[in-house]
């Protein structure tokens, strides 16, 4: 280990120590700050422990006055509902790296909207044996209503959130894709505002390009996808209710961008038009950008007991009288097994190579794949291809032979449920840990925001970089009780 010797020793940085074969964002490998780190490092060594810890519960209070919070689950599964926590050391991105990142990204999900509106019509790309048709068709998340409609602008993805880790290499690998109902964004802003009210002078001495345009690029992009003939679009959020984990997100959004927050018992279905009750009167809604999953948005067509959809709200959707965002079907494009084709996705459908890298992916139901995730189960992270959240992960390192033996038995008796991948090493960044009262070594990912409206995409400038506060831990899903930090992505 090497220790840092970039700064005078201070008490907030006494014990911090950049591990072997690790990316460390801040540090080198012999622990000399990265350039556009100094201000913040030199800002934050005029503080001692107690005046720093006075400057952290300041940005709690921040939290707690706007009301961010996250409902963290354990095993019995009954959420507690916490302030999310944050990190005041920013994530910062300089403007070429962030370049790549966002050219990467869109093309990303340029080819995987290609590749969904494929599967529903044509699916040309089965025909010609790019991704194989068994493994789209035994998808769970593959919806054979969706087969032959066309969303309004050919739009299936209109938000999606691409996780990207940094390897020990440099380099940034996409790790997964969320284009279902991705979430977090609304922390992103969140945190943009806790960092300018707790640390505005050190804010201001750096040129961040601005996260606070998404309210109005997310309007914007659901504006575009209304109905044919219809210029003045009625558009709602649709949210399960209070009790969901991401309650505050559906209340932020739907505040900033000024629309309504619905549930599924405001709206009703009228001669296969969307109408939303309010106090004068019936009115007809347009585009609904929707919280809930695919299983509970119409129990005429999906689940029957659901009480969180619209009744009928498929068939207005196929006579095109009603926008859905994103569009059911999504799912089966991010399924974690489907994921190790997109390389190819995006070379069948733009002729492109992949501008950035998957991590190498084992499909356990390959004859080849599933013997060597067998034997090497210690060296592996064992993922269902259906979970979101962190859930259901088993990490090979410092796992018990037991635990082991557990997931051999899972994997051979659902081998289509699983894949697995090496223990990619997640780059750390230093972060405040309140118990040791220091900065120590956090593993960090970058989930990034990419829309697709008609004829548009935008990415966020910034992105949710989440982290794994418990020490050595590369779980960092904040319903696993991870933090976050705000991400700074610097001007040219």
């Amino acid at each position: 280990m090497s220790e840092l010797n970039s700064l005078e020793k201070n008490s907030v940085f006494d014990s911090y120590q950049v591990g072997e074969h690790i990316y460390d964002e801040v540090f080198g490998s012999v622990g000399k700050s990265r350039k556009h780190y100094q201000k913040v490092l030199n800002h934050f060594g005029k503080y001692s422990v107690k005046d720093f810890q006075k400057l952290n519960e300041s940005a709690k209070v921040s939290f707690f006055n706007q009301g961010v919070t996250f409902a963290v689950y354990s095993d019995n599964m009954k959420g507690v509902e916490r302030i999310f926590p944050f990190d005041l050391f920013p994530r910062i991105i300089a403007f070429k790296e962030w370049e790549k990142l966002e050219k990467g990204v869109i093309q990303r999900n340029i080819a995987i909207n290609l590749f969904l509106h494929d599967l529903y019509h044509d699916k040309k790309i089965l025909k010609d044996k790019v991704v194989p048709a068994e493994l789209i068709f035994s998808s769970a998340h593959y919806n054979r209503d969706m087969i032959g409609i066309k969303p309004p602008g050919g739009i299936y993805t209109h938000i999606a959130g691409t996780d990207l880790i940094k390897h020990k290499d440099g380099e940034y690998y996409i790790l997964e894709d969320n284009v279902r109902c991705p979430s977090g964004v609304s922390y992103v802003l969140s945190n943009r505002e806790a960092m300018k009210r707790t640390l505005s002078n050190l804010f201001l001495s750096y040129n961040v390009m601005p996260v606070d345009d998404y309210p109005e690029q997310l309007l914007e992009a659901i504006q575009s996808v209304a109905p044919e003939n219809v210029d003045n679009p009625t558009c709602v959020v649709l949210s399960p209710g209070m009790y969901n984990s991401a309650y505050y997100e559906h209340t932020f959004l739907a505040q900033g961008m000024g629309i309504p927050l619905v549930e599924g018992r405001d709206l009703f279905v009228d001669k296969n038009f969307v109408y939303m009750k309010t106090i004068y009167g019936p009115q007809r809604v347009d585009v609904i950008y929707r919280r809930v999953d695919d299983d509970f948005i119409d129990p005429m067509v999906f689940k029957p007991e659901s009480v969180l959809g619209i009744p009928g709200i498929m068939t207005a959707y196929r006579d095109g009288n009603i926008t859905l965002l994103n569009a059911p079907g999504t799912g089966v494009s991010d399924d974690k097994a489907v994921y190790s084709y997109v390389p190819a996705i995006i070379k069948y459908y733009l002729g492109e190579e992949a501008i950035l890298n998957n991590v190498h992916t084992y499909r356990c139901e390959i004859a080849s794949d599933y013997k060597y995730v067998m034997e090497n189960m210690e060296n592996l992270v064992v993922k269902p291809v259906d979970e979101s959240g962190g859930y259901g992960i088993f990490i090979g390192r410092n796992s018990t032979k037991k635990l082991q033996e557990e997931f051999k038995q899972a994997i051979t008796a659902n081998r289509r449920k699983y894949i697995a991948q090496p223990i990619m090493s997640l780059s750390t960044h230093a972060t405040f840990i309140d118990e040791g009262e220091c900065f120590e070594p956090r593993h960090i990912d970058l989930r990034t925001y990419c829309l697709m409206g008609k004829n548009k995409q935008f990415v966020l400038k910034g992105g949710l970089s989440r982290v794994a506060l418990k020490k050595g831990s590369l779980i960092v899903n904040s319903s696993q009780g991870g933090g976050s930090k705000d991400t700074w992505v610097l001007e040219e």
